[in-house]
């Protein structure tokens, strides 16, 4: 029989697995008494301060202070979300996934399945196909310079030329027509989609082919000059990021992500041996690009064209970047290259000399508007000073912006107080014309304190509907923090099955759900099946008191302020009546 419950898959998968040799395929472990240890992946430090704990099943970095489960492990070596680390390690312990859904979900899962070997099929058939055609390899490995490693590497195969080739051998193996179209793979009168090109593979942070590029190899004015797979099941060309999965360990290592545009300058910079080099493919940065690089490395260098759309892409890329926390700088050409594909011919050094002279995305994005205006004239400062503000408004930090105003007082010579004034304005501007719905997403989030009792609550309440249920007879104001607030608000909704991943009700705190589904304190007695209730329900109570006595407080203070001593007197009682009754149940 079936089951929803995706935990069940993941203690399935947990149970098949020993965490020493997960690890150990990225760490060399020793054995230190029942544990393990071994240099951090994460840091370069020079003595073991990496423990894995094969009794409990955890590990924990003392250098980064990173920790967790198996699950946890896979997502931060491999710059993965938890369901890509589940389903990777699903495939390696033979575990079935569908197994654990419900029948619509059994049925997505198989489609996918499906799609995915039809691919890998694709891909091997291309590389099968260069192999038999001398014209499509005088291309490949002589006009486009790339050598057997790197062809091997990337997948890089040929898309025959005749138009049938692809769609009737996959025919043979069992897809339908209907299949081959929804996989990107056949045109709308049933051929092959991808003709005379060098196919490029799409692949995904596992290195699962999800689709291709396709680079036309002859001269052809009238047929685009590359061709990518459209929005597929697998394929989602906002989210993916071309060479993540050969880029990984490189970005982990260097500690930075290089972002270019094309996906040839990707495998170019492979070949020479500079591999922390992704691409967007093509389309604009989003913020599930920089997240899914942001697993990696908090540092990612952009090598966009300087020209004004690549200005206006890196301008729109700084306020993602503020959100998802991440630290932007800007590499620039040398040697007037069009691209670091044409650089690389020059110089593989000149490459790598670029990229270690980028500099901060901000500074980049003023000198350009300040070229492109004459600073000499009022006109001028007043057109720069607008452009510059408009990036720096973006800025979160106060201090980065006040570094940037006395910056750009000093590139047009005024006062630094004309520049705070006009920005000043500019925001002021901007708050009366913005649209009322947009008000409530502009609210300033609470700052959550650290507390391990109120997370713990909530990570056992996520497996437990009992806990949940204690939960939701309690008002949510009475957790700390916004993540806890909207946790606790979620039970009083739904508290009555296990939650295994994050609700899309949650979606904007996915971070801390996933936080307490990841680590749950179950080595803490108190939290065990005999006792959970009775802890639950004191440390509820703990924070019920704790909110009343905040509030009334609070009311006292604001009686006190508007002069109301009688009403302000009364509260103070109320609150030491509190007190004292928390000292007599001790």
């Amino acid at each position: 029989m079936y089951t929803t419950n995706m935990q069940d898959a993941k203690e399935e998968v947990r149970s098949r697995l020993n965490i020493e040799d997960v690890i150990g395929e990225y760490v060399q472990l020793k054995r230190a008494g029942r544990s393990f240890k071994g240099l951090s992946p994460f840091t370069g430090e020079k003595s073991a301060s990496f423990f894995v704990s094969p009794d409990k099943h955890i590990w924990h970095d003392f250098s980064s202070g990173k920790g967790g489960d198996v699950f946890a492990f896979v997502m931060e070596v491999e710059g993965m979300d938890f369901r890509q680390a589940l389903e990777m390690l699903a495939r390696r312990t033979g575990v079935d996934l569908s197994m654990y859904q419900g029948s619509d979900s059994q049925e997505f899962a198989k489609r996918k399945k499906r799609m995915l070997e039809m691919h890998d099929m694709a891909a091997t058939y291309y590389q099968k196909t260069l192999l038999q055609n001398p014209h499509a390899q005088e291309y490949i490995f002589k006009k486009r310079g790339m050598n057997k490693a790197v062809v091997q590497d990337f997948r890089i195969g040929y898309a025959p030329d005749s138009g049938n080739a692809l769609v009737p051998l996959l025919k043979r193996k069992g897809y339908s027509e209907k299949e081959l179209k929804d996989g990107g793979l056949a045109n709308q009168y049933g051929g092959d989609l991808f003709r005379g090109r060098m196919m490029v593979p799409l692949m995904d942070t596992s290195g699962q082919v999800v689709g291709f590029t396709g680079r036309i190899i002859r001269d052809d004015p009238k047929a685009p000059k590359y061709l990518n797979t459209p929005q597929t099941l697998l394929y989602d060309k906002s989210r993916h990021v071309f060479g993540l999965s050969q880029a990984k360990e490189s970005i982990r290592k260097a500690d930075y992500a290089v972002v270019v545009e094309g996906n040839l300058d990707v495998v170019s910079s492979h070949q020479v041996d500079i591999k922390q080099v992704v691409a967007t493919a093509g389309t604009a940065m989003t913020e599930h690009h920089l997240r899914a690089l942001s697993r990696l490395s908090g540092n990612i260098r952009l090598a966009f064209d300087g020209d004004k759309a690549g200005l206006a892409a890196t301008e729109r890329a700084i306020p993602i970047a503020q959100n998802v926390e991440v630290e932007l700088t800007i590499v620039t050409l040398t040697d007037d290259a069009k691209d670091p594909d044409e650089l690389i011919q020059i110089g593989a050094d000149k490459w790598q000399k670029s990229i270690d002279n980028s500099e901060p995305v901000v500074d980049w994005v003023i000198k350009q508007f300040a070229a492109r205006e004459d600073l000499r004239t009022a006109h001028g400062k007043s057109s720069f000073t607008s452009a510059a503000l408009s990036v720096i408004n973006a800025l979160k930090d106060p201090v980065e912006q006040e570094h940037y105003m006395a910056k750009i007082a000093d590139m047009t010579d005024t006062s630094k107080e004309a520049v705070i004034t006009k920005l000043k304005n500019a925001k002021e501007s901007l708050a009366t014309n913005k649209p009322l719905k947009n008000v409530k997403n502009k609210a300033p989030v609470e700052k959550m304190t650290r507390d391990r009792n109120q997370d713990a609550l909530l990570a056992i309440a996520l497996t437990d509907p009992k806990v949940q249920k204690l939960i939701a007879d309690k008002e949510w104001q009475i957790f700390e923090g916004d993540e806890r607030k909207a946790v606790a608000r979620y039970f009083s909704k739904h508290s009555s099955k296990e939650v295994q991943s994050t609700p899309s009700s949650l979606q904007q705190y996915e971070k801390y759900v996933t936080m307490l589904l990841l680590h749950p304190d179950m080595d803490n007695v108190a939290w065990n099946s005999e006792n959970r209730i009775a802890s639950a329900t004191k440390q509820l109570n703990k924070l019920q008191m704790n909110y009343k006595k905040a509030k009334i407080k609070q009311m006292e203070k604001e009686a006190r302020d508007r002069g109301d001593e009688a009403e302000a007197d009364e509260l103070y009682r109320q609150f030491s009546e509190l007190i004292r009754g928390e000292k007599n149940a001790r």
